[in-house]
């Protein structure tokens, strides 16, 4: 084996590790930004299409969460929808416990609020229930709900 080689195993391998710690870096975001998703969703009694494409589409493109495979966020959004489904109260608060971590992070509490109301407003309205809940989740995150017009 050349030296190259050894030295480009090395940094792939240093790679490897980087995306493994960064996975487990945002492991509780990818919680908060599911259990948000799932809430607001549930929140009118179905999960539109436009709604799951929306929330799939907004963690592609979230430099913070695009380490996480698709399956990886398909089946984080899916356990807490299966938790409301199974026992609303306690999925709420399972859902809730997984958004209050992220409440000290202002900054990550802020895109979690952006990101639940454009995925409620995904399928072309935001009613009342839609607006209820993300206003329950902006207060849980310590955010005045005011500040997203809610």
């Amino acid at each position: 084996m050349s030296f190259d080689n050894f030295l480009n195993q090395l940094k792939t391998k240093a790679n490897e590790l980087k995306t493994e710690a960064l996975k487990f870096k945002n492991k509780d975001f990818l919680n908060a930004a599911m259990a948000g998703s799932a809430l607001v969703a549930m929140a009118d009694g179905s999960i539109s299409s436009e709604e799951k494409q929306k929330m799939i589409k907004f963690i592609e493109n979230n430099d913070a969460l695009s380490i996480f495979t698709t399956s990886d966020v398909i089946k984080a959004f899916q356990d807490f929808v299966a938790q409301l489904e199974f026992d609303k109260d306690i999925g709420e608060a399972k859902a809730y416990q997984a958004l209050g971590k992220m409440k000290s992070n202002s900054e990550a509490s802020r895109l979690l609020v952006r990101m639940i109301i454009a995925i409620a407003s995904s399928d072309g309205m935001f009613d009342g229930d839609e607006r209820r809940v993300a206003v329950k989740i902006a207060k849980e995150l310590a955010i005045d709900p005011a500040e997203f017009e809610l």
